[in-house]
């Protein structure tokens, strides 16, 4: 009787547990993401949906670096 009661519950646990594990392209992403924050850009989308981030995003230098001088 007791197994009667257990085996909806025992699925139900099982089921959850395998749609806890992370997203390897979320990961990545996140990790390009932060890399390029801290080079002072924004991971910008190419267009592309290849699976790969790395491929998929660009990162986009938005201030810093200019080729003109302040004076002086």
């Amino acid at each position: 009787m007791r197994v009667l009661i257990l085996a909806p519950v025992l699925l139900l646990v099982a089921g959850c547990a395998s749609t806890v594990t992370t997203n390897r392209y979320d990961t990545e992403l996140q990790t390009l993401s932060q890399e390029c924050t801290a080079r002072g850009g924004i991971l910008a989308p190419t267009g592309q949906q290849s699976g790969r981030p790395q491929l998929d995003n660009v990162c986009k230098i938005t201030g810093g670096a200019s080729r003109l001088t302040s004076g002086g």
